[in-house]
């Protein structure tokens, strides 16, 4: 019997069609003039992920942090940050949440999409991006990788580029890469199509839970611990011509980044809502570290690792693609 995992994301469509209802679903924000000093525009969209990476932008709508900006938020749920990028290159699309740092900085480098980051999401805990395999498979640890398909949410991305990292360091040879969607890898293991999948929470925890699946690499060994993975990502042009919006938006994600810092019941309170996780597994799932304010110095360990492994091809400088309001 097929698991099913049980996440609103799980019935988004293929990429294309994501694509195209964030095209013609998202647009016709209407721009206002806030009061001297407010923001440019106050209503403004935000391609969200069902990961755990995102609870600071659920919070900051539930207690209103948004709102004291003076801006009202819509979140538009996307499987993929790569989804969403046609959206926010036509401006259909504000900001992403839970966008992955590999790709928008590739995006920066090649030209093809000039991204900011106007706030870190999540930097790498323990078990909260681990390797799983089904409960009766011969694949014990790092070493019985090699070879094997393992399924990541995006090919050449922040999963393989963590963990190929992780492999290196314990002396182990790489598997081959899949890509299969979060929400679809409980489905893609059970059936034998791939030996392991490296998972994110709270689908991590969904699939111990259905397919009592378990864990043979923690994603956050060295010399990945600690590395920023995802934020709030938008474009130049669209600081360029919002800049009061951008600053604003800014203030109320990092005062909720400060709250789910500190407070594990206000993510887990959160998390069902935009998940369907269970409130039990909410209150037990593997966390990642929730920044309170954006680091160019960490970044900086992300962009190393992409040179490393040739993800990039060049340095970028991390305090340019951070942003920082006009003071």
């Amino acid at each position: 019997m097929r698991v099913q995992l049980r996440f609103r994301s799980a019935k988004l469509a293929a990429t294309a069609t994501a694509t195209a209802v964030l095209l013609a679903g998202c647009g016709g924000s209407e721009e206002e003039s806030g009061a001297r000093g407010g923001p440019e525009k106050k209503t403004i969209t935000v391609a969200g992920l069902p990961l755990a990476d995102v609870a600071a932008l659920h919070i900051a709508i539930d207690r209103g942090l948004f709102e004291k900006e003076g801006l009202n938020v819509r979140v538009q749920p996307v499987q993929q940050s790569v989804q969403a990028l046609p959206a926010l290159a036509h401006g259909q699309v504000d900001v992403i949440g839970g966008a992955n740092f590999v790709t928008f900085l590739q995006a920066r480098e090649k030209g093809t999409l000039a991204t900011r980051v106007l706030a870190e999401g999540a930097r790498n805990a323990p078990h909260m991006m681990d390797v799983l395999v089904p409960a009766d498979s011969k694949i014990k640890g790092p070493r019985d990788l090699k070879g094997k398909k393992v399924a990541v949410n995006i090919l050449n991305n922040i999963q393989s580029l963590t963990l190929n990292a992780v492999l290196g360091k314990a002396g182990a040879g790489l598997p081959e890469y899949r890509q299969v969607p979060f929400p679809q890898m409980g489905s893609v293991l059970e059936r034998g199509q791939v030996d392991a999948v490296h998972a994110a929470e709270p689908f991590l925890t969904a699939l111990k839970r259905e397919l009592k699946a378990r864990t043979v690499v923690d994603g956050n060994a060295a010399p990945t611990a600690g590395l920023p993975l995802s934020g709030y990502v938008t474009t130049d042009t669209f600081i360029d011509k919002y800049p009061k919006t951008a600053a604003a938006f800014q203030r109320a994600i990092t005062a909720a980044q400060a709250v789910a810092a500190k407070d594990r019941g206000a993510v887990a309170k959160a998390l069902p809502g935009y998940t369907k996780i269970k409130p039990a597994e909410a209150a037990a799932i593997g966390l990642p570290d929730y920044p309170a304010t954006s680091s160019a110095a960490q970044l900086k360990r992300l962009i190393s690792l992409m040179r490393t492994q040739k993800l990039l091809t060049k340095d970028l400088d991390p305090a340019a693609v951070l942003y920082q309001p006009a003071r």
